[in-house]
């Protein structure tokens, strides 16, 4: 089964972090990225740009409508995910609670629809 866990954490902790602090969480998903790697589990994941570099689209009366910027206001900002292949939600939950972020922000744990 495939689980999608989305990464969510305020993006203003990056502004009060330290060098040091930077370069902690970065080497813990370097470790994070290659255990996964290693037990089979990382189908794909990615880390995305802040939300001042996001474009939202929408059509409305079929006219398309951009905006900059992300949909919603939101205290904590999607800031990458992880695609896992995993035996199960308690396992994928297990993998999640690993994700560094998961200390100062949020994980959401998805399962993958699978249409047959």
């Amino acid at each position: 089964m495939q689980f999608l866990c989305l990464i969510y954490e305020a993006e203003s902790l990056n502004a009060t972090r330290s060098e040091e602090d930077h370069g902690k969480i970065f080497q813990g998903y370097m470790e994070f990225t290659q255990a996964i790697t290693e037990t089979g589990n990382l189908v794909a994941g990615d880390a995305l740009q802040p939300t001042d570099t996001a474009t939202t689209v929408r059509v409305r009366d079929g006219k398309t409508v951009i905006t900059d910027g992300p949909f919603a206001e939101t205290k904590e900002q999607l800031g990458g995910y992880y695609l896992l292949e995993c035996d199960s939600l308690d396992q994928a939950i297990e993998k999640a609670a690993q994700i560094p972020s998961a200390a100062s922000g949020s994980i959401e744990v998805r399962p993958i629809m699978v249409f047959e």
